[in-house]
């Protein structure tokens, strides 16, 4: 099977109705998939070599997650070889997806992916997310394997406004210890946890969905939540 069946075929197995695997979302996956084996070589973006399993193991792995979150803004903490945000930048043209990425040799394959597939939807990021600042505080922040949920929290806490109760943070994890899901304390709660199947791959996924609860001058109803 050619590379571009089994984009087309993987896209079809994910039945979204927010994504369309139309011609232009199928071709810049592929270019995508070929620009990550191309750099891989060299900056050494996955330990996944094979393009079939890159599909598999970080595409369609990234967009199974895209009908569970809000845009149109969103900033992707970690960035890596762009996963999920490039992904999900290609299938959702109408957001705005920002990729913070500290390591400069993997923001430069970001910014090169960006010129390439023309995602003018894409801004990216070359610096650490504690130091990243944006216009308007996020939709959604999404890590993928980026650190536990204490961690994630409060490196990227600073993005939101404190009055934005719209922002929801999203971990995407293939599975969460319970000693992982206490490190979310008040006043951030767990909203709820999504199990995830991805095409292709039996191991387990799923998105833990954080939100930062807003209490105006009514300290004692946190305390009362938290006891």
């Amino acid at each position: 099977m050619s590379l571009d069946d089994a984009v087309r075929q993987g896209l079809s197995a994910l039945q979204h109705v927010v994504i369309k695997p139309d011609a232009s979302v199928q071709e810049r996956i592929v270019q995508y998939l070929l620009l990550i084996a191309k750099w891989n070589r060299q900056y050494n973006l996955t330990a996944i070599r094979n393009v079939e399993d890159m599909l598999y193991q970080h595409i369609l792995d990234s967009l199974v997650a895209v009908e569970y979150i809000d845009g149109p803004r969103i900033v992707d903490v970690g960035a890596g070889a762009g996963l999920p945000g490039i992904p999900m930048a290609i299938a959702r043209p109408d957001w705005r997806v920002t990729l913070s990425e500290s390591n400069q040799k993997k923001a430069a394959f970001l910014q090169q992916v960006k010129i390439e597939l023309a995602l003018d939807n894409v801004v990216v990021m070359a610096k650490r997310i504690e130091t990243t600042v944006v216009d308007q505080s996020p939709d959604t922040i999404i890590s993928r394997a980026y650190a536990s949920l204490g961690d994630f929290i409060e490196t990227t806490q600073h993005l939101v406004k404190p009055s934005e109760a719209r922002s929801r943070w999203v971990a995407m994890k293939s599975s969460c210890t319970q000693q992982e899901l206490d490190q979310v304390a008040l006043p951030y709660v767990i909203e709820k946890k999504i199990p995830l199947t991805v095409p292709g791959l039996s191991a387990k996924r799923e998105l833990i969905v954080i939100r930062r609860m807003f209490v105006p001058d009514k300290p004692d109803l946190l305390e009362a939540h938290q006891a």
